[in-house]
């Protein structure tokens, strides 16, 4: 095995490749759920975006009220999306949110991120909340529910605002933005954004203000709605998202789940979770609603086609006559920025995902902040951490390249035995085995720490690709967007260059036809390394080289010991 493991390495990772292929491929085209496409066909006109949450108790969703007749009107009135988007909105400007949000429910419309164009170079931000069409819609809401047929400001409810535009002043800190809403018979409500000075998370308030003879029972939700239709792509195209999770997800409190909108218990989602979170996941953004800390929600999802429909909501609870009662909650939207999630929600961070190899990748995001904090690039802290990853595994590296240099220098000795015993391969075995007891080479010595370092190479390979750090980052020469392939290839052909030098060094294989193979490896895989991102690329040439270098130094201390001993 020791003769082959370095061919392992390089199989392991081709299969890794096409695994990410395949993944890519059943996003993009696997079949709908029959069961959800026949709930798509009778689903109401308006589809989800009429559905109030009901309580965590249980309580029927309550009916709108217009502030000046304070009556219940009917769901169809204001039953599609294209109501919500037609109503007066309000617009808000902060240093790095640009949202509007919709008299009709208090709801976000749209939702803009001043510092991250769509595509690097051109002026058109990306955009998360939206209704430019029902296949893109994409709506945040948070509102307050009731007993049925009650009038409570929920989704559907009119709002009135002081002003049409806010917009943080220099200097300016925090920006409040107040909703207001009255059932015409003593009860006010209040409902006020909180933005804050370069932060993507939203603080919102409900105050209710009683002023009615009666208690006035009341239960806040939050709800994410989206038509998330599947980016088709493949391994060979440019578009970033093609490896990414999308979709919804949860933390339930003790774990982090992503949910299936076709699976039949996911999209009948119905749980009740203490200091969890609920989002709408994409490459590199999210949006996300994290209930107060302590609190029992109860988190439901509904999908119909491509179409869901993921709430938290809490028990309803009594306002006593003459009194007020807020509710809070948090919301989140904007890029996957590690230090604002963590603080943001309880392991809300888990929404970069880095998969199951989370424990290993997380200390490694670290280290390549920490090397960015230092050197103010992305790609040098790319360099540095990889450099910082071989030193740590120079001594299984040393080994295994000990093993592999001693395997070499007994490859004409293996060959003769190969040549004298060809037509009795129990022979052969035997004086194989005999010359590496006399020799002291352990045949198997250099694949376990071959082994134990994948996950941290598969790990670091997340970190590059996932984290909303490196997107656009640019690092020298030609290379400016470390999240998109090269352009040129010339990263690819160096790293084709490497592999092939790595395999010059290491023992030649005893099957002519996998010697051959072999060879073919290292422009298959700059082949596929060409459409990944440049930045991934950058660490495969930059750990393959110093592999080379390593292996170089150790080849030249076992011939030069072996030259002594002659």
């Amino acid at each position: 095995m020791t003769t082959n493991y370095p061919r392992y390495a390089l199989w392991i990772v081709l299969g890794f490749a096409l695994w990410l292929n395949y993944e890519a491929w059943v996003k993009d085209y696997a079949a709908v759920d029959a069961a959800a496409t026949v709930a798509a066909a009778h689903a109401p006109v308006g589809g989800l975006a009429a559905e109030i949450p009901q309580s965590e108790n249980g309580s029927a969703p309550a009916a709108a009220s217009s502030p000046a007749t304070a009556t219940a009107a009917p769901a169809s009135a204001l039953s599609t999306a294209a109501s919500v988007a037609a109503a007066p909105a309000v617009h808000v400007h902060t240093d790095v949110l640009d949202l509007d949000i919709s008299l009709t429910g208090g709801t976000i419309t749209q939702a803009d991120l001043n510092a991250y164009t769509r595509i690097k170079g051109q002026a058109l931000r990306v955009r998360l909340e939206n209704h430019d069409s029902p296949e893109t819609l994409y709506l945040l809401q948070v509102a307050l529910t009731g007993p049925s047929g009650a009038a409570r400001p929920n989704q559907l409810a009119t709002f009135i605002a002081d002003r049409t535009d806010f917009a943080m002043a220099p200097g300016q800190d925090e920006l409040r933005v107040p909703l207001h809403w009255t059932d015409g018979h003593g009860v006010d409500v209040v409902k006020e954004f909180v933005f804050r000075r370069g932060s993507y998370a939203i603080n919102v308030t409900q105050t209710v203000n009683n002023q009615s003879t009666m208690p006035w029972a009341v239960a806040p939700y939050a709800q994410i709605l989206r038509d998330d239709p599947p980016t088709h792509s493949s391994i060979f195209n440019a578009n970033p998202e093609r490896f990414a999770t999308r979709g919804p997800a949860i933390w339930d409190g003790t774990k982090y789940r992503k949910l299936k909108i076709t699976d039949d218990d996911d999209r009948h989602l119905n749980i009740q979770v203490k200091d969890g979170w609920i989002a709408a996941l994409q490459h590199h953004f999210v949006t996300a609603v994290v209930p107060p800390a302590g609190v029992d929600y109860r988190f439901t999802m509904n999908s119909r086609d491509t179409e869901y429909a993921m709430a938290a909501s809490a028990a309803l609870t009594d306002v006593p006559a003459g009194a007020s009662k807020s509710y809070s909650l948090t919301l989140f939207v904007g890029p996957k920025l590690q230090s604002q999630l963590a603080v943001t929600g309880p392991e809300l961070q888990r929404v970069t995902d880095f998969g199951h190899l989370f424990v290993i990748a997380q200390p490694l995001f670290k280290a390549l902040s920490w090397a960015h904090m230092v050197t103010g690039n992305w790609g040098v802290a790319i360099l540095l951490v990889t450099c910082l990853l071989k030193l740590i595994f120079y001594p299984l590296s040393e080994a295994s390249g000990k093993s592999m240099a001693k395997m070499r220098a007994l490859q004409p000795r293996i060959k003769n035995i190969q040549e004298q015993y060809k037509d009795d391969k129990e022979k052969l075995g035997r004086a194989t085995m005999e010359l590496y007891q006399r020799e002291k080479v352990n045949p198997v010595s250099g694949c376990l720490p071959m082994l134990i370092q994948i996950p941290v190479f598969f790990a670091f390979y997340w970190v590059l690709v996932e984290s909303v750090e490196m997107r656009q980052a640019p690092f020298a020469l030609w290379l400016n967007d470390l999240s998109s392939p090269d352009p040129y290839y010339i990263l690819p052909a160096l790293m084709a260059g490497a592999m092939f030098l790595q395999q010059r060094m290491a023992p030649a294989s005893p099957d002519p036809m996998q010697a051959k193979v072999m060879m073919f490896m290292p422009l298959a895989m700059s082949v596929l390394f060409a459409f990944l991102p440049s930045g991934l690329v950058l660490y495969y040439v930059t750990n393959t080289g110093l592999g080379v270098l390593q292996q170089w130094n150790i080849n030249r201390r076992i011939q030069a010991a072996a030259a002594r001993k002659s």
